[in-house]
């Protein structure tokens, strides 16, 4: 499971707080809070690191061919007349 900093974590639990209140007028606790955030964290915490790995490949993979095709070009042509 993904583990938050104390700080991250209050910051959370105060955003599920407030998305309760904003959308469904409903006051919930910090225990509560931190329930839901834990849920969502243990249901979709690998789902969502996997995906940005699937990213970051595909980011770095895009990278290298940009690397390869500049790396190419500074070949000289050896066969051409001067």
């Amino acid at each position: 499971m993904l583990e938050l900093s104390r700080e991250e974590k209050n910051r959370l639990i105060n955003e599920i707080q407030g998305f309760f209140y904003d959308e469904r007028g409903e006051e919930i606790g910090i225990i509560a809070g931190e329930s839901v955030l834990d849920f969502f964290l243990e249901e979709l915490g690998s789902l969502i690191y996997n995906k940005a790995l699937d990213d970051s490949k595909l980011w770095f993979s895009n990278k290298l061919e940009n690397i390869e095709i500049d790396y190419d070009l500074l070949y000289q042509n050896i066969n051409s007349k001067r």
